[in-house]
């Protein structure tokens, strides 16, 4: 298993930076490259299942998930279950007084390709956490313009 952990600081307050950041289906306005929609439940409760696909013009890859738990506003765990994404993954946001918030973004993932996937994981690592990072960035102007229901 290996460990990805960034965070974002967002002039927005906690609740807001929450209801973003669970706002499934319009995640593709802030993550690279990356549709998400919801396969099964509410998406806002345990046993809810999500369905991301990453890529570009149909060529990626499906990522699936089940929420494993749900603490607004604090606190979503999801564990991957698809066929190259596999481990779990936490979103935290943390209050910083009434109007900012820290979004903390982690995951500890089994690399992808078994052996090849180990050996490759040293090259592949910072380029995921650049394009995550870029992401994040992407998330705190979403959230600190975050209307519920726009698009």
């Amino acid at each position: 298993m290996t460990d990805l952990v960034t965070s974002v600081d967002i002039a927005a307050p906690a609740g807001t930076t929450w209801l973003a950041l669970t706002d499934w289906e319009r995640q593709h306005e802030w993550m690279l490259g990356t549709e998400v929609r919801i396969v099964q439940g509410d998406g806002r409760s345990v046993g809810s299942q999500l369905s991301a696909f990453t890529g570009l013009h149909g060529v990626g890859f499906t990522d699936t998930m089940e929420i494993t738990a749900w603490e607004p506003p604090v606190r979503c765990t999801v564990r991957h279950s698809g066929s190259v994404i596999r481990g779990s993954g936490a979103f935290h946001v943390h209050a910083k007084g009434g109007q900012a918030s820290t979004f903390v973004w982690s995951e500890s993932l089994e690399p992808p390709f078994g052996p090849v996937g180990r050996l490759g994981w040293p090259v592949a690592r910072p380029v995921l956490m650049l394009g995550l990072r870029q992401s994040l960035r992407r998330f705190a102007r979403f959230a600190e313009n975050y209307t519920i229901g726009a698009a």
